[in-house]
């Protein structure tokens, strides 16, 4: 990984040099744009629309129109705002991490230390796990002025830019004003379906599917070209679910627990055969080894 910034965390006194390094990275199968035509690429030029000419992406700068005149802005210009020229992470407060909306998270860094000496980092990683809180920091990063929070990954500190506040839609939908009435019996069997589907978040047992099979298309249509048979490649159309019928919500419910208790149970059954089955070859060994003893002793 390659740093892409390099500051100090400070809180009171305290400074902590850090590296600041991307901590996600996207999977998607890179596609471009094409001529369908032809299949020759689609490329877009930056150009200038009062001389006409293609510009250099070096040679473009930032503007603001007020609708009456224009204000151009260099590079030059944005890297002289004081808070622009800042290498802090400056800690404005630390608050319980259960305060923090996961709704303001937006993208996350990988912290680590950029000194001989690790001890302050390990100090406020300790501090944050001990305490339960959360840094909420200020920065600025890549001409922006940006909040974040400093919280715990394992060994690591983390920061997670976060939304401002003002950035945060608020929801208002008419529909959830309505009355509704739940009954007891409703809500009992919604809580049987819930536990039928419970279990411990394990992120490496999902996957893209729609990664996956795109993958698979393009292997395939490099294979086979135009005559590609996408059905073959894919197979037909799946069942209609039951999900597409208007059920009563009591029936849907009842349903949905039947189907996923009977799904967990042929799970359970198919380990449980696994394991005998692995089991097995042990035991028929032992009893071999049991009657070649009772030979020996026979003989003896």
């Amino acid at each position: 990984m390659r740093a892409i910034w390099k500051g100090a965390i400070a809180f009171g006194l305290v400074n902590v040099p850090v590296k600041v390094y991307a901590a996600t990275e996207d999977h998607d199968v890179s596609l471009h744009q094409v001529h369908g035509k032809d299949g020759g690429r689609i490329r877009y030029q930056r150009r200038c629309e009062i001389c006409g000419e293609v510009v250099e992406y070096k040679d473009i700068a930032k503007a603001y129109d007020d609708g009456e005149q224009t204000v151009v802005l260099t590079d030059e210009d944005l890297a002289s705002l004081p808070v622009e020229k800042s290498r802090e992470i400056d800690v404005v407060e630390f608050v319980p991490s259960e305060q923090v909306d996961p709704i303001l998270f937006d993208r996350t860094y990988y912290l680590e230390p950029d000194s001989k000496s690790t001890k302050s980092y390990v100090l406020l990683r300790r501090t944050l796990e001990d305490t339960d809180r959360t840094a909420i920091v200020q920065f600025s990063l890549r001409q922006k002025s940006r909040l974040g929070a400093l919280r715990v990954r394992g060994d690591v500190l983390t920061l997670q830019t976060l939304l401002w506040e003002d950035e945060v839609r608020e929801a208002t939908f008419p529909s959830l004003d309505e009355k509704v009435r739940i009954s007891a019996k409703e809500l009992e069997m919604s809580s049987a379906l819930v536990d039928s589907f419970s279990g411990d978040f394990d992120p490496s047992e999902f996957t893209d599917d729609y990664q996956e099979q795109l993958k698979t298309l393009i292997d395939a249509k490099l294979e086979q070209g135009e005559s590609l048979d996408t059905e073959e490649t894919f197979g037909g159309e799946s069942e209609e679910d039951e999900g597409g019928k208007v059920l009563d919500l009591m029936e849907a419910l009842r349903r949905s627990v039947e189907k996923n208790r009977d799904k967990k149970s042929g799970t359970d059954a198919k380990s449980t055969k696994e394991d005998g089955a692995k089991k097995a070859p042990a035991k028929t060994a032992n009893s071999k080894s049991t009657k070649s003893t009772t030979k020996t002793r026979k003989g003896a």
